[in-house]
């Protein structure tokens, strides 16, 4: 869940993101140093409030061959209804490291699923696209995690936002109790995991822990006979994509993950009506 609600108006950056757009912010960019962005890297919107944060989930590209990063939709509000909801091919959003915000943008803001009044997001479609400025470098190792591709589940449940067939990266994980599915996390309480003990229309319920403004970090899933995170390892641990961190809850346990499933299959079947939408067909890096 997000640290604090960010209540300006998406329009409010674009007088920021004009005059970064400029013959001295493109010499800029031209002249940076190249910085790796990851999974667990908290990003802010504006640069006056780092305490205004939430975390990158996964980093990749789309197959229009664009360089994204995922967040968590709720991170955003747009009370204009000018661009929650639909591409936003403008630079009006501009994204920063928290950690480097005198880097400049890391990337801007391509879609998000506005959260109309709930602060815990859409349902099902709780997610942001970012596309990445050419001048980072996409990661898929994180301080703990490192992503190795998107969770595939042959035969199992399809989200709901997914098209008629589902692929298997839009197919959700069993959580009966036979089924042992595990989610190792990655955010301001360092790594942390547990069983997926609820599937809610592709919104998973763990006993993998997370706080405030851990939103839209990345989870994934433990392979079965892989290491677990241990201090011999460093608390490390790799594994494919499963998703992103949602909310905390009233609800046992009450840490909530949006699937990687309801990600691609609802930027699939918008693809589907509109072809060329950000973050369509999207693949975690192979880059270390």
């Amino acid at each position: 869940m997000r640290n604090r609600t960010t209540t300006r108006v998406l329009t409010a950056a674009l007088a920021i993101t004009l005059a970064l757009t400029g013959t001295a912010g493109a010499a800029a960019a031209r002249t940076a140093p190249a910085k790796r962005v990851f999974n667990s890297l908290q990003i802010i919107f504006e640069p006056d409030r780092p305490d205004d944060f939430c975390t990158i989930g996964a980093v990749g590209t789309d197959r229009y061959v664009r360089t994204i990063a995922i967040s968590a939709g709720h991170c955003l509000t747009d009370p204009t209804g000018r661009y929650g909801d639909r591409d936003i091919p403008e630079n009006v959003q501009p994204v920063y490291d928290r950690a480097d915000p005198a880097f400049g943008p890391i990337g801007y803001v391509r879609y998000f699923k506005d959260r109309k009044g709930s602060m815990t997001g859409d349902p099902v479609k709780d997610y942001m696209i970012i596309e990445l400025v050419p001048s980072v470098t996409p990661s898929a190792r994180g301080p703990y995690l490192t992503e190795t591709g998107e969770l595939e589940v042959p035969g199992g449940q399809p989200s709901p936002n997914a098209l008629n067939p589902p692929l298997d990266g839009e197919r959700l994980l069993a959580t009966a109790l036979n089924d042992t599915n595990e989610l190792v996390v990655s955010g301001q309480l360092g790594v942390s995991y547990g069983r997926v003990t609820a599937n809610r229309s592709g919104i998973y319920q763990s006993w993998a822990q997370h706080k405030r403004g851990d939103s839209g970090g990345p989870a994934i899933w433990h392979e079965p006979g892989t290491a677990y995170p241990t201090p011999g390892n460093g608390l490390t641990a790799a594994g494919p994509w499963a998703g992103i961190t949602k909310a905390i809850v009233l609800g046992v346990p009450p840490y909530v993950y949006t699937s990687s499933a309801n990600i691609l299959a609802d930027l699939r079947a918008r693809d589907a009506v509109s072809p060329g939408v950000y973050g369509a067909g999207f693949h975690v890096t192979a880059n270390p």
